[in-house]
């Protein structure tokens, strides 16, 4: 339902580097590249930016947010949370079913450099067992 948002980043290099790594397991690249300013999608299309916070219009005050990027499986969720925890995340729950918000409902929480709780979410997972 989203068709994009975007975040301010207080260490740029740091976070490009980040969302590169994670969203790149997930299968999304930068669209567009602006230097201050870097979309993030599929098909030429940016769905997520993040910001330069020191450049400009972009500059202001940093607050956590919570957003989810989409899933294709159980595994893209698993391959999201490894390649943030080993571009230096900060685990907040592992990925597992969520049946609190739906059935089917898997996701994994990270932190990014930024203190953004950052999650990927895949909506068809089938219970174990």
């Amino acid at each position: 339902m989203i068709d994009h948002f975007g975040i301010n980043c207080a260490n740029w290099e740091e976070s490009k580097a980040f969302y590169d790594t994670v969203l790149g397991a997930l299968g999304y690249t930068r669209q567009m590249d602006y230097q201050v300013a870097i979309g993030y999608g599929t098909e030429g299309k940016p769905d997520f930016w993040i910001a330069d916070m020191s450049a400009g219009d972009a500059a202001g005050p940093n607050r956590e947010v919570h957003f989810a990027f989409q899933a294709a499986d159980v595994d893209a969720v698993q391959a999201f949370y490894d390649a943030a925890l080993g571009a230096g995340a900060e685990s907040l729950h592992a990925p597992r079913l969520w049946p609190e918000y739906h059935p089917g409902y898997y996701g994994a929480f990270v932190r990014d450099p930024d203190g953004n709780n950052i999650e990927a979410v895949f909506h068809g997972a089938q219970p174990q067992g």
